[in-house]
């Protein structure tokens, strides 16, 4: 059977970190190019920290630096969550700085797809700046690209704004490229991740199966220490699921907008479940998750890693 060959745009982090393996280490998954995009933490700590993970695990896939501010908007960060370098509290090796690419993001991912004979993936686990870049300067991409698999959006309440989430909320004129693309686009919103929950005992087995499952450990304690007794929420990893196991999640067909010019609701996004704005369906969203399936399908990718 042939691989599902894929792109990976990350702000890493430490979210970002843990669905990297996963994927990185999957039997299923050929990643053709990791890039990076300022989200997290800073552009310069989101790529020193891939190219960090990529020696960490001893793999030679190509990385090329994105975007270092939103399309519009000011830089805002999530440094409050991750710390100011985004995974501080392990002892990584030294970063092959050889694997980097001296092309940016955008002409990375061009080039990729361009040469690759198949159509290729391209999962988004940060704001979506470079995909729009992409998108915008090199249209013709699109007869290219399967599907964009994406972390990102809120079906209710947000994490960043009263009602958005935090990778669309940091660049929300990005994401509404996306979303009018006409791509076949699939979401894995916060929701199903606030479901997708890792417990203590949970913990206690990854950190004996390899030194990725220590590091991921090692990592969340540092900054999520006071969510370990009612469960870590593993947002990232849900696109990976979608991508791998999609029948773990209730999925709907549906029209999804971004506000763009609200006062108090930029970023959020707009997800017509009872299609109320009688538009067109614009994405399969994850409106659901089986917690008991993803756990044992969670455990299982991090026994695969290094």
């Amino acid at each position: 059977m042939s691989k599902k060959e894929v792109i990976i745009d990350t702000d890493p982090g430490i979210d970002d970190a843990v669905a990297l393996g996963i994927a990185l280490f999957s039997e299923v998954l050929e990643v053709k190019l990791i890039t990076t995009v300022a989200g997290n933490v800073s552009i310069e700590h989101v790529t020193n920290n891939l190219l960090k993970l990529l020696s960490f695990w001893d793999l030679s896939i190509p990385a090329a630096q994105g975007a270092s501010q939103p399309l519009t908007r000011a830089v805002k960060d999530a440094s409050d969550v991750h710390g100011v370098t985004g995974m501080a509290g392990y002892s990584f090796p030294e970063p092959d700085r050889s694997l980097l690419l001296e092309t940016s993001a955008v002409e990375a991912m061009y080039q990729t797809i361009k040469k690759n004979k198949e159509k290729i993936t391209i999962v988004a686990l940060g704001p979506l700046t470079n995909i729009a870049l992409l998108l915008k300067i090199y249209p013709e991409v699109k007869e290219k690209i399967d599907e964009i698999v994406l972390m990102g959006g809120a079906l209710g309440r947000g994490n960043f704004g009263v009602l958005s989430e935090f990778n669309i909320a940091i660049d929300p004129e990005a994401a509404t490229i996306v979303f009018e693309s006409g791509l076949p686009l699939s979401v894995a919103p916060l929701d199903v991740g606030a479901k997708a929950l890792v417990y203590p005992e949970d913990s206690a087995k990854i950190k004996e199966m390899n030194q990725t499952g220590d590091m991921m450990v090692q990592l969340f304690k540092k900054y999520r220490g006071g969510s370990f007794g009612t469960g870590l929420k593993m947002y990232d990893s849900c696109a990976i699921a979608y991508l791998l196991y999609p029948e773990m999640f209730t999925v709907q067909e549906t029209f999804v907008a971004i506000e763009t010019q609200g006062a108090y609701t930029a970023g959020a996004t707009i997800v017509d479940l009872n299609n109320r704005l009688k538009q067109k369906n614009n994405c399969r969203v994850c409106v659901d998750i089986d917690e008991a399936l993803f756990k044992e399908w969670f455990l299982q990718a991090i026994s695969k890693c290094k």
